[in-house]
Formats: structure tokens, C-alpha cells, sequence
């Protein structure tokens, strides 16, 4: 008689590059994250037309991109919980869907409270996506890997970040604010449709039951451990300062000196490719510099475009761009993929805290930076941004420190 075997089968390998199903995870995860930052800032290379459009001032119209950022701050914690039941794939999915849904419904909001309104829908249906996806990759990929995938990633954040505002300029030139929200819409339903298909089923997931208690431990864990918070923080800060920078440099921009036109305006968001290459490099740089060494890297490039912003040429508010969008895409890939590398379990949770700290440094970004802007000008935006900067290069050399007193307290080997 046969024996048979109680062994518990082997767990599928992880992917890599290489790999079956490892370019098609990338491709989907892609696409996703083109559509999640074209929907999510899709206001706010428009933000001059729609105040325009509905007479509002800019800071109420500011709160189109704040709603959609602050809500998927607040929903981003609770929908990483419905992951863990149901599925990152099954989330990512039906975050699309919703936001895609709402942002063919958002060209047609009869006044700006509506829009404010069908903004935080949006941006919390958004919510399910980000977390999710991070929390994918780090089941699915090798750990040597997951940079390079968080990379592609939130290089598909800055694509559709860059060709939602250049395209969205030039539709609000020429047909108006409301035509271009609609197009993004149209092409937002066109990646989902392609990340549908292109998305492998999850190898490495397993269901776990809703239980309250426990998913309030494991954000307590989580909240309780000092790397994890530093980790919160600078995300946040660096999205402090980009959030700032690009919810106010189109008001800027259309503005003497430059009184540049709406579709030039948003062209200049063409600088978001620099995020793209920054993100997906940001492995290799990991690899020559170490995760802290980046980040002071990525902190010291931000703040130097800050500074060459303040001078008023549009070659060096350009160039300043360039220098603040690398700086800040390649701070944010270290800090993302650097939470999934130190959690070995609540992988969900722990990166939804991080993307609720990093949302809300987004909408804390935009609100201060418009209204330090439209009182002072400029340069008060840039020392809001400088001041988050300081506060990255505080968390990163006190995280240094520590990390050498711990290697230092830890007891020799026998």
C-alpha cells in the first residue's frame, strides 16, 4: 500500500528578473501605477482653469488634489485589511474600477463642491492600490528584486503623473478643463483594462480571517517600531515638499514673469521622465550607496532644486524641477521598498502606514505650500520645502547613529 505523504507542498519560487510571470507582473503593476497618479493628480496641472472655470480662488481649488490625497490617506489602512481577506489582486482590481468609475463621472461636477466631493471618493477608492501592490511584490518577488519591482512601479506613478498633466494642459487649452478630466478618464479605463489581463494570480497569498484585535496589534507593532516611523516620516516629508512644489508651480508659471499658457504649463511636467529613470535605477543606486547613503543623496538633490527655483528664468525653474522631481522619486523608492524589506509579516499594514504618511505629507504639502505661496510668493514655498528636507537629513543621520550603537551594543560572537 502506498504511502501517503503529510508534507505540506513546496511554496512556489518567488519571481525575479529572468523569471516566467516576473515581466508581466512588472508590465501590470506599470500600467496600474501610471493610471493611480494620472487619476489621483489629475486637477492639478489644471488648477488655474478650474479656478477660472468656477470662479474659486486657487487654495479652494487646491482642495481638488487635497480631498483626493488626504481621503486616500485616511482609507488606505482599512482597505489593506480587506487585502489581507480577499487579495491583493483582488483589491488593486476593484480600487481600478471604482476610480476609474468616479473619474468619468468628475468632468461632469456641476460646482466645486461636488468636484471636491467626487475627488475624495476617488482618491479613496485609490486607496486600495498602493498598499496593495507593495504588499504584492513583497510576497511575489525575491527580496534582492524588490527594489528594481518598487521601482517600476513608482516609475508608473511618475508616467502617468508627467502624461496626465502635459496632456491634460494642452486638452484644457484647447477644449477646456472639463474635456481633459474626461480623457484622463478615458485612458485611466484603458490601463485598467490592460492591468486586468496582464496581472499574474498571487502564488505566495494567503486569506486571512478579518479579526479586529489582532489587525489593531499588528498596526501597534507597527507603530511601535522606531525604524518603521523614521521610515513614515521621510516619505511624508518628501512628499511635503513635491506635493508643494507641483500643486503651486502651475499658479507660478502662468504668473509674471513667465505668463506662460495653460498647455505650456503643463509640458513642463515633462520633467516627471527624470522620476521615471530615478525610480527604476534606484536598485543599482541602493547597491553602490546603501539605503541611507541614497537617501542623502536624494535629500541633497531635492533641496538644491529648491533653491535654483527661486531664480526667475524658466531654464532654471526647469532645471530646478529636474533636480527636486529625481531627488524626491528616488528618497520615495528607498523609503517604499524599504518598509516591505524590514516587516517579515503585516507586509499590508505596514505599507499602508506608509502610504497614509506619505498622502497625508501630500495634501499637507499642497494646503501650506498654496497658501504660503499666494501670501508671500515663491520663496516661502521653498522654504517650506527646505524645512522638510532638514527634517529628512535629521531622520536619516539619527537613523545612522543608531544603527551604529546597535551594531556597537550587539554582543560578540562566540
Amino acid at each position: 500500500m502506498a504511502s501517503v505523504s503529510t508534507e505540506a507542498p513546496p511554496a512556489p519560487a518567488l519571481l525575479s528578473p529572468g523569471r516566467p510571470g516576473y515581466r508581466r507582473l512588472s508590465l501590470a503593476l506599470f500600467v496600474a501605477g501610471i493610471a493611480t497618479f494620472a487619476l489621483l493628480y489629475s486637477t492639478q496641472a489644471l488648477l488655474p482653469a478650474v479656478s477660472d472655470g468656477l470662479h474659486v480662488s486657487p487654495g479652494e481649488a487646491s482642495w481638488t488634489v487635497a480631498a483626493a490625497t488626504g481621503a486616500l490617506a485616511v482609507a488606505v489602512v482599512p482597505l489593506s485589511a480587506l487585502s489581507e481577506r480577499f487579495g491583493r489582486r483582488s483589491m488593486m482590481t476593484a480600487s481600478l474600477v471604482v476610480a476609474v468609475a468616479v473619474g468619468l463621472a468628475v468632468p461632469f461636477a456641476p460646482n466645486l463642491a461636488v468636484l471636491i466631493a467626487l475627488r475624495a471618493v476617488q482618491g479613496a477608492a485609490l486607496a486600495g492600490l498602493p498598499a496593495s501592490a507593495m504588499a504584492f511584490l513583497a510576497e511575489e518577488v525575491e527580496a534582492r528584486a524588490l527594489v528594481s519591482a518598487i521601482g517600476l512601479f513608482v516609475a508608473g506613478n511618475s508616467i502617468g503623473g508627467m502624461s496626465g498633466r502635459i496632456f491634460t494642459g494642452w486638452m484644457s487649452q484647447a477644449w477646456g478643463w472639463r474635456a481633459a478630466l474626461l480623457a484622463v478618464g478615458v485612458a485611466a479605463l484603458a490601463c485598467a483594462a490592460v492591468f486586468r489581463v496582464m496581472v499574474p494570480r498571487a502564488r505566495n497569498f494567503a486569506p486571512r480571517p478579518l479579526r479586529l484585535g489582532a489587525f489593531g496589534r499588528t498596526l501597534g507593532g507597527h507603530l511601535s517600531n522606531p525604524l518603521l516611523l523614521r521610515l513614515y516620516a521621510i516619505g511624508a516629508l518628501f512628499m511635503v515638499v513635491f506635493g508643494g512644489v507641483y500643486t503651486v508651480i502651475g499658479y507660478r508659471l502662468v504668473a509674471a514673469p513667465f505668463s506662460l499658457p495653460q498647455g505650456v504649463v503643463g509640458s513642463v511636467f515633462v520633467v516627471y521622465l527624470v522620476g521615471t529613470f530615478t525610480s527604476a535605477s534606484s536598485g543599482r543606486m541602493v547597491a553602490r550607496l546603501g539605503r541611507r547613503g541614497t537617501l542623502y543623496a536624494a535629500l541633497a538633490t531635492t533641496s538644491a532644486g529648491l533653491l535654483v527655483t527661486l531664480v526667475d528664468s524658466i531654464v532654471a525653474v526647469i532645471a530646478g524641477l529636474v533636480l527636486i522631481t529625481a531627488g524626491f522619486f528616488a528618497g520615495h523608492s528607498v523609503a517604499s521598498s524599504s518598509v516591505s524589506h524590514t516587516v517579515k509579516s503585516g507586509r499590508a499594514q505596514a505599507s499602508a502606514l506608509y502610504q497614509a504618511a506619505y498622502y497625508l505629507g501630500s495634501s499637507a504639502g499642497g494646503a501650506i505650500g498654496a497658501a504660503a505661496f499666494h501670501s508671500t510668493g515663491w520663496a516661502a514655498t521653498v522654504v517650506m520645502g527646505l524645512a522638510a528636507m532638514v527634517g529628512v537629513a535629521a531622520l536619516t543621520v539619527y537613523g545612522t547613529y543608531a544603527a551604529r550603537r546597535a551594531a556597537t551594543a550587539a554582543p560578540a560572537p562566540l
